[in-house]
């Protein structure tokens, strides 16, 4: 058992806990959270001394461990660029848990990514959630499937459709070719519920989860009519959808808010290096909290280091998203639209046992690094 005291204790599931404790089990588990915790007989114990202690961040949208700090010889994993349709990919067959990128990002106080193919293909495969410490991706696993990637607008037309002889071309034909797709999926899922037996297609697996709303269409989109184009497409098939970066968004916030898909925002820092960029700015996620729009931050790592995902909170924050809202949007909200709120996300009994013990709140200052102690299911896996 791992018991700690005397800390700044934010569940993200309730009120602070000034000088709280969080006692994690031997099976991994948060057992108990609260200000007044006695102490069992044979536990850890680590003092927190004032310090802010939170869940451990979650990464809800990046490439970790498929597009490595020293990309390999034979090229990156994040992009199957031999075909625009490639569903049935897996994160989990391109992950390398010993990409350094990892142990980084637990050193800087996260502990879970959603991480999956990038954004070169119409569809692209399913994203992973996993636990950044491991030799093996198998036991890493949070939730093997957390959504199935596809991308609108420069990125699968440049990737395709620059020599004018592939499609896609044009956003048009991005669309066809993921309503293509869809349709194919729901006559061969009604074919099979009828006993029809139809010939066996890997790819139209692998899209039966997102027609049976059991995974969201993760969708990369940056401009505002790919925004829209993505929400149009998962309202003709009544799908579950993210919305991945929205850098338009603030401009049609009070539209997004009629919809209530879950707006996952960034990278909002760096160069605006395409089109689609030119209106990116920190104030995004504060104008779509505003709006009502559901908001998490992301970092795309590695366009961004996934260490540099509280740092990004905290310019949301000074930008106009509210401080209490900037940490949900790093814990609770990506664990909630991403599909493993039951684990991750908060510090709450039942829960793994996953806290970051801060020297310094990473939205309000700056420094080389915060993190005192970061803990995974109730091992310590980094000290400062």
């Amino acid at each position: 058992m791992l018991f700690i005291k005397n800390g700044h204790i934010k569940t993200m599931a309730g009120a602070d806990i000034e000088n709280g404790c969080v006692l994690i089990g031997d099976d991994g588990k948060i057992a108990a959270v609260g200000a007044d915790l006695a102490l069992p007989e044979g536990a850890t114990v680590i003092d927190a001394g004032g310090k802010l202690v939170t869940p451990g961040c979650v990464e809800a949208h990046c490439h970790i461990g498929l597009h490595s700090a020293a990309v390999r010889w034979e090229g990156a994993d994040y992009n199957e660029s031999s075909n625009p349709i490639t569903p049935h990919m897996r994160a989990i067959d391109g992950i390398d848990p010993f990409d350094e990128y990892l142990q980084t990002a637990v050193e800087h106080g996260i502990t879970t990514a959603c991480t999956g193919p990038g954004s070169a293909n119409v569809v692209g495969g399913t994203f992973a959630a996993i636990k950044l410490v491991g030799k093996r991706v198998d036991k890493m696993i949070v939730k093997e499937a957390v959504g199935m990637k596809c991308a609108f607008g420069e990125n699968p037309k440049g990737a395709y459709g620059q020599s004018g002889k592939k499609m896609p071309v044009t956003r048009m034909g991005v669309a066809a070719m993921l309503r293509e797709l869809l349709y194919k999926t729901r006559d061969y899922m009604a074919a099979k519920e009828a006993g029809k037996n139809p010939a066996f297609d890997l790819k139209l697996e692998a899209m039966i989860p997102v027609l049976k709303k059991e995974i969201p269409l993760k969708a990369h989109a940056h401009q505002a009519d790919d925004i829209f184009t993505a929400i149009r497409i998962a309202k003709e098939f009544d799908l579950k959808l993210t919305l991945d970066h929205c850098t338009d968004a603030s401009r049609i916030a009070d539209e997004l808010a009629e919809d209530g898909y879950p707006a996952l925002v960034g990278p909002s820092f760096g160069s605006k290096s395409k089109v689609e960029l030119k209106n990116k700015e920190f104030e995004t996620a504060g104008k779509l909290y505003a709006a009502g729009v559901p908001v998490c931050i992301i970092t795309d790592a590695p366009v961004l280091p996934l260490e540099s995902l509280p740092m990004c909170a905290g310019l949301a924050c000074s930008a106009g998203l509210p401080y209490e809202e900037a940490w949900r949007a790093i814990t609770i909200n990506p664990a909630t639209h991403m599909g493993i709120a039951d684990r991750v996300g908060s510090l709450e009994v039942g829960k793994d046992g996953d806290l970051v013990i801060w020297n310094a709140d990473p939205l309000t200052t700056v420094g080389a690094n915060h993190v005192n102690t970061t803990i995974l299911e109730g091992k310590v896996v980094y000290s400062a």
